[in-house]
């Protein structure tokens, strides 16, 4: 993949986040590197005081540098901000912030030399990843901490994973891969560390799943509506048109096309039916996947808008000035992560609804109780909707916005932080939960249809209940359920079971 001085898109962060693709920097974004580099080096004999070239940092700021100590001052602003604790950040994570990092200094923006981008790049591209701890940035300032991890890393220190996922010191890893520690002069440390790239990769590796994963919760509520015995003319085109909001009416029309054909939807379908109307978690879920759609595309334009940015402080303008800014506050990515958090909170709380209408017999419309085998001697699934239940439960938790939470830090220059990084973080502990109880509404649902035999479901629905008897038998006498959920899980996270609805019916929305 080639870096240049344009912005990198929101794909090509997933591919070389998860699939490893090297990178490169364009001729134009070496071109512009080394002209704004020639700013900052005029500055650096320049009596006039200029942040992060000739003074400290932060509460810092007005402590004067002088010119010989101006080298030493990059490298221990990188090793004091090295200062992350806690479990090590996945390694998906650092690959998309390096990626994101590595953008903004392609811009020619931040004032570095040509030799820190390109070590930059190489390191990227030989899949060494620093270690990064999941504690230390407050989301202003950019992702301080974690981003000087790895700049600590491109100066030979600091601890690493090779490509093959090796825990080794970073000099090792530079020089088995043929690289060389970066040797950093004025403002290069301050531009490796002053950036929202944490989480805003985060977020864009969000987004990616959560597109997914709302379709998936299309198909599990088409599974429970159908298995339910529930109705599909609250889907009816010209009652969602009532309502124009773009995201209902996607996901109204894929609930339609997934229903289509349904022998069992169709064995209730005629004049006797008294389902006129069904309970919330069925009729409404157009209104509550499509809201989350409609939020997902708000946070979508956030992201792209971010990834268009330059971020750092000071920059180098384009005519030239070297001047001090607030870009780097995260609170434009907080607030969509926080967002976020909340639908993701809310789909798994309608599923998790939907669920356990499968398994009381008040409500399931002849299914047998728990959907087990011998009712009393065995339980069916009724554990399964207990561990939807502690999902959901966290999720709510999560919910709660980080944004909102600022804590002031370096003796009140930095008054007001985004905790963007903490946003992030949660959320992908919420996507990661919401999967699960996607997946547990799949699998009862799946069951359930099962046991309306021999009335046949949809050909869709009926193509992703055979992708799952894949992976777990059909309805029977109790088993070990906890290796059947993460069978499914694992189909869920993978989009088997989303393509397996495709195969039948096309690209759902």
């Amino acid at each position: 993949m080639v870096v240049g001085v344009g912005p990198v898109g929101a794909a090509e962060v997933v591919r070389v986040a998860r699939e490893g693709v090297p990178v490169r920097l364009s001729d134009e974004a070496v071109a512009a590197v080394s002209e704004s580099r020639k700013h900052i080096e005029a500055l650096a004999n320049d009596p006039k005081p200029v942040y992060g070239v000739s003074t400290g940092f932060g509460a810092l700021a007005t402590k004067h540098i002088p010119q010989d100590k101006r080298a030493k001052l990059q490298r221990q602003l990188v090793r004091s901000h090295a200062a992350g604790s806690g479990p090590e950040v996945e390694r998906e994570v650092v690959r998309a912030l390096m990626l994101l990092r590595l953008s903004t200094l392609a811009t020619g923006r931040t004032g570095v030399s040509v030799n820190t981008a390109l070590g930059y790049a190489a390191m990227l591209s030989a899949g060494i990843t620093p270690v990064v701890p999941e504690y230390g940035s407050l989301g202003c300032s950019g992702d301080l901490a974690p981003l000087a991890h790895v700049a600590l890393a491109l100066i030979g220190e600091g601890t690493v994973r090779d490509a093959a996922g090796h825990l080794m010191p970073a000099e090792t890893a530079l020089t088995a891969a043929g690289l060389r520690p970066v040797e950093l002069a004025e403002k290069e440390g301050l531009a490796l560390i002053n950036g929202t790239d944490g989480m805003l990769g985060q977020l864009v590796l969000a987004c990616h799943d959560l597109r997914g994963l709302l379709t998936l919760a299309d198909v599990a509520t088409a599974m429970s509506v159908e298995a339910q015995l529930g109705t599909d003319r609250a889907f009816a085109p010209d009652l969602l048109a009532l309502r124009p909001h773009p995201g209902q009416a996607s996901s109204a029309d894929n609930l339609t096309r997934l229903l289509a054909g349904s022998g069992v939807m169709a064995s209730h379908a005629g004049p006797d039916c008294n389902r006129v109307q069904d309970a919330y978690s069925l009729r409404c879920a157009p209104q509550v996947a499509g809201g989350a759609r409609d939020t997902l595309a708000h946070a979508e334009v956030v992201a792209n808008r971010e990834l268009a940015s330059a971020i750092d402080n000071p920059v180098v303008t384009l005519d030239g000035r070297v001047e001090s800014n607030g870009n780097f506050h995260g609170a434009p990515v907080g607030y969509v992560l926080d967002f976020l958090a909340i639908v993701v909170a809310d789909l798994a709380s309608m599923s998790e609804r939907r669920t356990d209408r499968f398994l009381d017999v008040a409500r399931s419309h002849g299914l047998p109780p728990f959907l087990a085998d011998d009712p009393g001697v065995d339980s069916g699934h009724m554990i399964a909707q207990y561990t939807q239940a502690g999902i959901v439960a966290e999720l709510k938790r999560l919910a709660a916005p980080a944004s909102v939470d600022s804590i002031p830090s370096s003796a009140m220059q930095e008054d007001h932080v985004s905790m963007g990084w903490h946003a992030a973080r949660k959320l992908r502990r919420a996507i990661d939960g919401l999967t699960r109880v996607l997946a547990m509404e799949v699998l009862t649902a799946a069951r359930a249809l099962d046991l309306r035999a021999p009335l046949a479901p949809s050909p869709a629905t009926a193509a992703v209940r055979d992708v799952l008897r894949t992976k777990v038998d059909g309805p029977g006498p109790d088993r070990h359920l906890a290796p059947e959920i993460a069978a499914v899980v694992d189909l869920a996270r993978s989009g088997a079971l989303v393509t397996a609805a495709e195969s039948v019916l096309g690209p759902l929305a």
